[in-house]
């Protein structure tokens, strides 16, 4: 039965969202209200274009994102109906909202955390999970997971590693956890002795690092960078002053400011290492998203001391809790071990998820596309805040913006949320005795629409170009 038009009519409402994914929650909200019903047919593409004034793809884009959470169902030659609910599991007919973005269905911009646009993940990760429940034997649903179980996962991340440099290594060194930051927090388990452990982290960084020591109950100290990357004077001294076990960094792309350690300045980082018999744990989150990488990782540097760390979830989906080290040279075994003793390891369903999906012939093109999709909010943003000190690459999901004199960090981050863009300042990344910086971070989040994300970047140009005129006595 084709819906009627006084029956059904969806309404295109929700500020700064795409219009098909408007069009696809309102889609979602008439089948869970009862004004679509299981087996009804939808209009034909173009008819309902028409009739809600909208282009045909954005109609055939929402089709296809209900199609894929298997809401709808599409006939060739026969139109698209609403699936049958007994083919639905019941949480999907249950919770529309929780299918779409909660960023979307408010008016502010949220860019606090780099997230990645569906461009075809899910089809790929629906399929593994199908193969998976047809796949599977019995004592793969029932049994802990091990070193075994997990084999073709550990393979299929060695083989991802072609085009990186980190130094000879094989199967057995690499471990599998639950996210990059399992693993950062493992190695510390792993590697730190004594009673009052200290790590080295950059000055400005990733928050994990500071939250896996204190999981793992050490004291932090910072690394300014200049502008080769980590000072390995100031490390040096951290070394012999403070005691320094282990020190976290990310060579590639350092979180937040978005530079990079050149290939000399590591070499002298992994001298250094080697000297003091210093851990260091490089983490390569963003591997995926770059074409080429900068320079040789740590451990391919100082084979002996280096760990690698990354994972899909900052490249493809954080939905995949799975990431990889690669530990240095005799150090498998032992992190294997931790890993033993912290989880039993990553489940077979997940591992094996992994594995099926690295190995799509299509995953090439949906990473690119991707890329694509953030590099073109890259380019938005620096277009619209020229003039302004930005830090940024196409390839990285976050830039770096340095205020302009007047605007104190927490002062420009505070009046962005009142004005309707949510991004982090530096306090955010700094150490609590650190430096203060005022600058900010403003994270591509995939999921909000390029439209309403420059909306965003206008309203912070807004702000950049009208400092506050306070004057202090």
């Amino acid at each position: 039965m084709i819906v009627s038009d006084t029956k059904w009519q969806p309404s295109l409402s929700g500020a700064g969202r795409a219009k098909y994914k408007a069009l696809a929650q309102a889609i979602r909200e008439a089948i869970v209200s009862g004004q679509l019903s299981a087996g009804e047919q939808l209009p034909p593409v173009r008819d309902l274009a028409y009739r809600i004034n909208v282009t045909p793809g954005t109609v055939a884009r929402a089709y296809a994102v209900l199609t894929d959470e298997g809401r709808l169902t599409a006939g060739v030659g026969r139109g698209t109906f609403v699936t049958e609910r007994k083919a639905v599991a019941q949480s999907v007919w249950d919770a529309p909202a929780m299918l779409d973005n909660v960023a979307e269905l408010s008016e502010r911009v949220h860019l606090l955390s780099p997230k990645m646009p569906e461009v075809g993940q899910g089809a790929i990760m629906r399929g593994a999970l199908q193969a998976l429940a047809t796949d599977m034997v019995p004592e793969h649903l029932l049994n802990y997971p091990s070193r075994v179980t997990d084999i073709a996962a550990r393979r299929a991340f060695k083989a991802s590693l072609t085009d990186t440099p980190v130094g000879p290594f094989d199967e057995n060194d690499v471990i599998t956890s639950h996210g990059g930051q399992s693993a950062i927090i493992m190695i510390l388990q792993t590697v730190l002795h004594g009673p009052s452990p200290v790590i080295a982290v950059d000055e400005l960084s990733y928050g994990g690092f500071r939250s896996a020591a204190v999981m793992s109950r050490a004291q932090v100290v910072g690394v300014p960078w200049d502008d080769e990357g980590p000072d390995p004077a100031v490390l040096e001294d951290l070394i012999k002053t403070q005691g320094v076990q282990v020190f976290c960094t990310s060579a590639e792309v350092c979180n937040p400011t978005v530079r990079t350690t050149s290939t000399p300045r590591r070499k002298q980082i992994a001298k250094l290492a080697q000297r003091y018999g210093i851990h260091i744990i490089d983490d390569d989150c963003y591997r995926l998203m770059r074409t080429e990488h900068n320079g040789p990782s740590y451990r391919a540097l100082a084979p002996d001391l280096g760990w690698y760390v990354t994972s899909p979830s900052k490249s493809l989906t954080a939905a995949l809790r799975i990431g990889f080290a690669v530990a240095p040279l005799d150090w498998g075994a032992n992190l294997a071990r931790t890993s033993t003793f912290h989880s039993f390891g990553v489940t077979r369903l997940v591992t094996d998820m992994y594995a099926y999906i690295m190995a799509q012939p299509e995953l090439p093109d949906i990473i690119e596309r991707i890329k694509g999709r953030i590099a073109e909010d890259v380019r938005a943003a620096v277009n619209i805040l020229g003039g302004h000190k930005l830090t940024w690459s196409e390839q990285v999901p976050f830039l770096w913006l340095e205020l302009p004199m007047g605007w104190r960090a927490g002062e420009f981050k505070q009046q962005a949320e009142t004005a309707g863009v949510l991004i982090k300042s530096a306090e955010d990344f700094a150490l609590r005795d650190g430096r203060s910086n005022h600058a900010v971070r403003i994270a591509i989040n995939g999921q909000v629409s390029h439209e309403h994300f420059a909306s965003g970047m206008q309203t912070l140009r807004e702000m950049l170009d009208n400092p506050p005129d306070i004057i202090s006595v």
